[in-house]
């Protein structure tokens, strides 16, 4: 069969760039399969990602009973755990977890930690020397009693963050053993030690508000992976822990508010009649637009319970089934308002507490914001299972537990806020509730795998600030977001598959959030689409939820429930430091040469046309003086009157005889004009990723072609592309729409764009100033009539 030759419309590009690629001369590994970097298969976790057969995991109930000491700032509290071995191992001691201990001076998480003095920005103590800022501050759990159901003392060991208890026995696999611990601890002060749990004090008004975490003695995970998960806690990597059932007595001042994980068993003996009339009244709110909030302890109450004195105690009861932990607040401050949205099908409480220098941004966005996120949640994985989630305002910027966190952004004194105080209070009641999903449900081991849960939750978190306001700076999953970050030197990065303790410092956020998060957007929104991905993620849920997945569970679900072959994303993204960086090296135009002599001959006029006009002609026109030819014609002959360029009927015919030689697609194709454009792409900076080019014709369109990942799969640093369009392009772009994290974009475009380096033009330096007020301050300046507290 006769072929159709491609004219070259570049005479610097030989014809040869058309031809097949030669192949690559190293080996291309970046597509090979993960294999021995995912732990083997087994009856325990398979093949397909989901649980084996003979998956377990153990459990403990806790019966807990506690007081909180509002004048020493103490817990003092008992416990009786009893320890469900569904493992196959006789278990002859438990390992429990004194999270409390890390704030004692010798804790490995305070002296392993590295610092350094910087003369010109100040240091403070805890920064320079975290151990020193500790000392005499009497932290820690105090550990009073550990005994057997008959009362009887167990031997036990603290190591640090770590206690060890032996069993005079070793319980079986099946059985149970039941024991009881006694223990206090002085509560920190988390306004000026940091941490995840501890008080704040108000001195204007004398008061505390408490949130309450890693409060008591919880068992550590003893699993399949790592047997007993019992890594010390050095204050990054969180917490392992495993469900079960919880009943929990907090006695407190008598005019305290609490909000805990669980439901409130004795509302009679701890509300008035008017909160519990409240409380009822608020039953059923919450499904309709608009629907504000219920009241149930207003600011006036809790601004007269804050000048009042406690006369008492009283114990709030809550009871928790299935839940991993347990957290709770407590403050006669507080302000509680709730609403009791449908979450699929189910009624829940969305609650927040929060004290009066909260308002008004607490008052008119937290509870609706919880409501939010258990709707965007529960679509996207398993339907909220859980009867109430709290969202809680203190000391602590944000920390979650189940149905219960704790969050930050306050207002200004005066009442106002900036636009960045009320994106971050969306921002991390989103992010905190959300946690309730990942990882309080899904129970991932966020000690070893931080991006597990962080990196999960902070993707969902972007799609539910997206769903709240469009407009949303949800730059956490934007790929252009990440970019600063894996400019970065390889040396000042670490891969996403990294033991969350060992991450670098000052790289936690990108590494555990920002990076997994936009690496799930991409695969979303660039690799699998929307509607693949979407299934996968929620069949992980589905499949994890209050079970306990490791990273290989994760990847192995996504790939089985879209039929997606990821490995490639997962080695580059999750096990990898390289970053995105492709580039449009250069485009060649080709188009069929048709050998129609209508035009052929046009162009070749064309094309002689354009080499004789030499600047030696140009200026030969403009002289007066005439060739000896222009002034005797007789030297005139048959060549002076030849047209080289002139269509005969010899042409004709030999393109009709040309033309019948062909089958009917050769000849459309002969016949259509079409232009063959060839792509020469590289990869410079490792990750392979779709290619995306957008083509802006001549006309004024424009079109977008995708390519798969796998077009790098036999070259995986230069490839070449060949597009055909009808159309003439002007103007070719990589990554139009900026959704695969490409570093530099400086060489996306072919013929390359300038841009502008724009510089500043100043007379004098400015100096002075101070803070700006932010924008609701500036209006009040310009409109003094209208002031008011901000806070109602």
């Amino acid at each position: 069969m006769q072929k159709i030759v491609l004219l070259v419309a570049s005479l610097a590009i030989p014809l040869g760039l058309v031809q097949a690629q030669a192949p690559t001369q190293h080996a291309n590994t970046r597509f090979e399969q993960l294999g021995p970097l995912l732990p083997t298969p087994n009856t325990f976790r398979t093949a397909s990602g989901a649980p084996g057969k003979d998956y377990f995991q153990n459990r403990a109930d806790y019966d807990i009973k506690a007081t909180l000491d509002d004048t020493k700032q103490k817990i003092t509290g008992s416990e009786t755990i009893t320890y469900h071995n569904n493992s196959g191992d006789a278990l002859p001691f438990l390992w429990l977890q004194l999270d409390q201990n890390l704030f004692r001076p010798d804790a490995t998480g305070n002296v392993a930690k590295t610092s350094s003095i910087n003369p010109e920005q100040g240091s403070s103590l805890r920064q320079i020397d975290p151990s020193a800022a500790l000392q005499g501050k009497d932290y820690g759990h105090k550990i009073t009693s550990v005994r057997d159901q008959a009362g009887k003392a167990l031997k036990y060991t603290i190591n640090q963050t770590m206690m060890r208890v032996d069993l005079p026995q070793a319980v079986a696999p099946g059985k149970t053993v039941t024991f009881s611990i006694d223990w206090n601890f002085k509560i920190i002060d988390a306004k000026n030690v940091g941490g995840r749990s501890g008080y704040e004090f108000f001195p204007k008004d004398g008061n505390y508000v408490y949130e309450i975490a890693q409060w008591f003695p919880r068992l550590c995970a003893y699993n399949d992976v790592n047997g007993w998960q019992n890594k010390q806690f050095l204050g990054q990597g969180e917490f392992t822990l495993i469900f079960g059932n919880y009943k929990v007595a907090l006695t407190v001042p008598n005019d305290h508010i609490v909000g805990a994980t669980g439901e409130l068993q004795n509302p009679a003996q701890v509300l008035t009649a008017t909160q519990q009339k409240r409380w009822n009244d608020a039953k059923g709110k919450g499904d309709k637009a608009g629907e504000n909030p219920t009241l149930i302890v207003t600011q006036a109450e809790a601004e007269a319970a804050e000048k009042g004195k406690p006369t008492g105690t009283k114990t709030w009861i809550y009871k928790a089934d299935n839940v991993r932990d347990f957290a709770f607040s407590s403050s006669r401050k507080f302000i509680w308002d709730a609403l009791n949205p449908t979450i699929e099908g189910k009624k829940v409480w969305a609650m927040s507490l929060y004290p009066k220098e909260a308002n008004p941004l607490w008052g008119q966005y937290s509870t609706r914001l919880v409501a939010h996120t258990l709707r965007s949640y529960s679509r996207r994985t398993i339907g909220y299972p859980y009867p109430v989630a709290y969202s809680v305002h203190g000391p602590v910027g944000g920390m979650e537990y189940p149905m219960m966190c704790f969050n930050g952004a306050r207002p200004e004194e005066d009442g106002t806020y900036s636009q960045g105080t009320k994106n971050f209070l969306i921002l991390v009641v989103i992010h905190e509730v959300g946690h309730n999903f990942f990882p309080m449900i899904v129970n991932s081991d966020e000690r070893q795998w931080s991006w597990m849960d962080e990196g999960l939750n902070s993707f969902l978190e972007g799609l539910a600030c997206l769903e709240w306001d469009a407009n949303f700076p949800a730059r956490g999953i934007e790929p252009q977001s990440i970019v600063p970050y894996m400019q970065l030197d390889s040396t000042k990065q670490m891969p996403i598959m990294s033991s969350s303790d060992n991450i670098l410092p000052g790289t936690f956020g990108p590494n555990a959030y920002s990076k997994p998060a936009t690496a799930l957007n991409i695969l979303r929104e660039t690799v699998m689409g929307r509607e693949l991905f979407d299934y996968a993620f929620k069949e992980y849920a589905r499949r994890w939820a209050f079970k306990s997945p490791e990273p290989a569970d994760f990847f192995r679900t996504m790939e089985d429930a879209s039929g997606v072959d990821l490995d490639w994303f997962w080695k580059g993204w999750f096990y990898g430091v390289q970053p995105v960086d492709q580039s449009l090296v250069k485009v060649d135009w080709f188009q069929p040469n048709s050998q129609n002599p209508e035009v052929t001959k046009a162009e070749a006029r064309a094309a002689a046309q354009k080499r004789a006009n030499t600047i030696s002609k140009q200026r030969d026109a403009l002289s007066k003086d005439q060739t000896v030819v222009a002034q005797d014609s007789t030297m005139k002959d048959f060549y002076n009157r030849y047209d080289p360029y002139a269509v005969t009927d010899e042409d004709r015919k030999k393109y009709q005889d040309y033309l019948a030689t062909l089958s009917a697609e050769e000849r459309a194709m002969a016949e259509s004009g079409t232009n063959f454009y060839t792509l020469s792409l590289k990869n410079k900076g490792g990750i392979p990723m779709p290619v995306i080019v957008r083509m802006e014709f001549e006309d004024g369109t424009d079109s977008v072609a995708r390519f798969p990942a796998e077009i790098w799969r036999f070259n995986d640093v230069s490839i070449r592309k060949v597009i055909a369009t009808n159309k003439k392009v002007k103007q070719w772009t990589l990554d139009p729409f900026y959704e695969i994290a490409d570093i530099n974009t400086e060489d996306n475009t072919f013929p390359p764009v300038s841009q502008p380096t724009r510089f500043q033009l100043f007379k004098q330096q400015q100096r002075g100033g101070g803070t700006a007020p932010n924008p609701m301050q500036q209006q009040r300046q310009q409109s003094p009539a209208k002031q008011g507290t901000g806070r109602n």
